[in-house]
């Protein structure tokens, strides 16, 4: 393992997905999980989302297409909220996931906007009025 890539992908990984999130994956992770969590952080948070070619808003804006194209919904969830933390407006999400609907399908953009729905609902419940 590289350590740097690795400490590199946790902090990485912290501020798109927050604190909450990272520190449930990892208590959740047991000897059969450990090392697909640990080849996430490194590589996938430490090796390629902290590259410098795009900023972590494209980035996100990548995911949901991806993610919805994939079918990935638990992942999509997650990602919708790493979207947000990384300055994505919600129109921005709004407009990604109706790009899906031509490129991935009524039914797959449908499924995505469910998911973005209950995260702005969850969002707005949680902000002070």
């Amino acid at each position: 393992m590289d350590k740097q890539k690795y400490d590199l992908g946790m902090t990485t990984r912290r501020q798109v997905l927050g604190d909450a999130h990272v520190e449930q994956s990892i208590n959740a992770a047991d000897n059969l999980t450990k090392p697909l969590q640990d080849m996430v952080i490194e590589y996938g948070w430490g090796s390629v989302w902290a590259r410098p070619g795009l900023d972590r808003r494209t980035r996100s804006i990548l995911n949901i297409g991806m993610l919805t194209a994939l079918n990935r919904p638990h992942e999509l969830l997650i990602h919708l909220r790493g979207a947000i933390n990384n300055g994505c407006s919600r129109e921005e999400i709004v407009e990604a996931t109706l790009q899906t609907a031509v490129y991935c399908g009524m039914p797959a953009a449908l499924d995505t906007m469910r998911q973005v729905k209950a995260l702005f609902d969850e969002l707005d419940a949680e902000s002070p009025s």
